[in-house]
């Protein structure tokens, strides 16, 4: 290879750095002002770096028949900024991609693509000033409660959205408790560290993220908080604790004032309904007070069993959960109610219950009863996967399932539910940070007549965490229209 070939692959590079540092502002003044969340191909650009916008673009390899480059978008991003948007999700690589294919004048292009919130601004200023910000408060901080608070304070700075008012766990901490549930928020073993600043204000028993006052209530039950005290009221309370699973234990927190309504982090009991976003949202009624939005898994697996069973018809089933350990099980052998879970967590592959395959007929009633399942705990702190081995209602190849499902993940209703990947090299941690419900690893799809088995990767904690604040954000009345729409509609 010639120096100047050598030379050229920097200059290329150095060119496309430029270029996504020219996008930044178009994105972060979208988002600001208009209330406009910008993807690429499912993957947010909003608030990350040069380097990460550039690899956002350079996924579209894998789902696409060509590469995507920022040159593309940039001018999809200009023509926006310069046309009064109302609030919406717009995936600027997707009408990038058709823009390419159709050509034309690039603003009549979005003018067609995305009308419905062209020169909205203005209505849509004037409609969230005359609103309030929709209060919410996460009762418990673990592990979900954390990442909740990550995506509530990321995304407080598009407009009227959900506004993270306060926390609150329970009494008897340690004398520098504030210090140490900040220091948990800013530094994440799995997830990294926040992105932003933490300020702790012990005087107000406060926690100050990126500008947002968060007040840290300490309680010993979810009846016996007045919210009201602090200037809360009408709030979401997400109950990310899990102590209180029925009507009965989750109606406590109706009892505080100042809250409205509440939203469970675990599969709920009783006719609780069981909320997976995508796939039954549209069951949540303003009279509905209390509300689950299921678990992990069966968010995960739902969306992809909802697709197939749309295309192909599901007989029956069995879902086998490889789960990474949770708090639930113990660091070294001990004593536990649950039987094997007392067995060291980094140490063994334990199997264990789940209900998710069960907990599928929540959401979907139309599989109730054609579902097995069970789970193995594996020594892994983050990402989970479940393997769906069905028999269907009609022959499939895998290639025939994968291009299905791929389309689903990048044009359907459930492109926010269901991912697509087609690489013979990723592995768990790939997918940590994916706010997707379920990712579609299609290099290990096996098909074979009527049978079907599909491995579907999941980060657990915050892919799960994004499908709870779906919730809320309908919850609240604070919902988005998604642009592209599906382009065979």
């Amino acid at each position: 290879m010639s120096h100047e070939q050598i030379n050229q692959h920097l200059s290329n590079w150095t060119d496309r750095e430029s270029t996504a540092e020219a996008m930044i502002p178009l994105i972060g003044r979208l988002y600001r002002k208009n209330n406009v969340v910008t993807s690429v191909y499912g993957r947010a650009i909003i608030n990350q770096s040069v380097i990460d916008i550039i690899r956002a673009h350079r996924f579209v390899r894998q789902v696409e028949d060509s590469e995507l480059s920022v040159h593309d978008t940039l001018p999809i991003l200009e023509a926006m900024d310069k046309l009064e948007l109302g609030r919406a999700h717009v995936d600027i690589g997707k009408l990038a991609v058709k823009f390419k294919a159709e050509g034309g004048d690039l603003t009549e292009f979005l003018k067609k693509e995305i009308g419905p919130v062209v020169g909205k601004y203005a209505e849509e200023a004037a409609k969230d000033a005359k609103e309030e910000t929709k209060d919410v408060v996460l009762y418990g901080f673990g592990r979900i409660g954390r990442l909740l608070a990550r995506i509530l304070v990321e995304k407080a700075g598009g407009g009227n959205n959900l506004r993270l008012r306060a926390i609150v766990v329970r009494q008897g901490g340690a004398d520098n408790d504030l210090e140490k549930r900040a220091s948990l928020l800013r530094r994440d073993s799995v997830h990294g560290p926040f992105d932003g600043t933490i300020t702790v204000d012990a005087e107000n028993s406060a926690l100050i993220a990126n500008g947002n006052f968060i007040k840290v209530i300490y309680s010993d039950g979810p009846d016996k908080v007045d919210y009201t005290e602090y200037g809360i009221n009408n709030a979401i309370v997400v109950d990310n604790t899990g102590k209180w699973r029925d009507e009965a234990g989750l109606g406590l927190h109706l009892k505080s004032k100042g809250v409205s309504r509440v939203i469970l982090t675990a599969p709920g009991k009783g006719d609780i309904k069981n909320i997976v976003y995508g796939i039954n949202n549209d069951w949540i009624t303003d009279e509905d007070k209390i509300l689950s939005a299921a678990s992990c898994t069966t968010n995960a697996i739902t969306p992809v069993l909802k697709a197939i069973n749309d295309e192909y018809g599901i007989e029956d089933g069995h879902v086998e959960t490889v789960h990474s350990y949770t708090n639930d099980q113990n660091l070294i052998d001990n004593y536990h109610k649950g039987s094997r879970r007392g067995r060291s967590a980094p140490l063994n592959m334990v199997i264990t219950e789940t209900g998710a395959a069960k907990a599928v007929a929540k959401a979907l009633p139309e599989l109730k009863g054609k579902l097995s399942g069970n789970a193995i705990r594996v020594p892994t702190p983050n990402v989970s996967m479940a393997i769906l081995n069905l028999n269907l209602k009609s022959d499939v190849d895998a290639e025939q399932v994968n291009e299905y499902l791929r389309d689903m993940a990048l044009h359907s209703e459930l492109q926010k539910q269901i991912d697509f990947v087609n690489s013979p090299e990723v592995v768990s941690t790939d997918f940590v940070g994916s706010r997707h419900a379920g990712i579609v690893d299609a290099q290990a799809t096996i098909a074979n007549g009527k049978r079907l088995i599909l491995y579907v990767w999941y980060d657990n904690e915050f892919g799960y965490s994004a499908q709870v604040v779906r919730c809320v954000n309908q919850m609240a009345g604070v919902t988005y229209p998604i642009f592209p729409k599906r382009a065979r509609d």
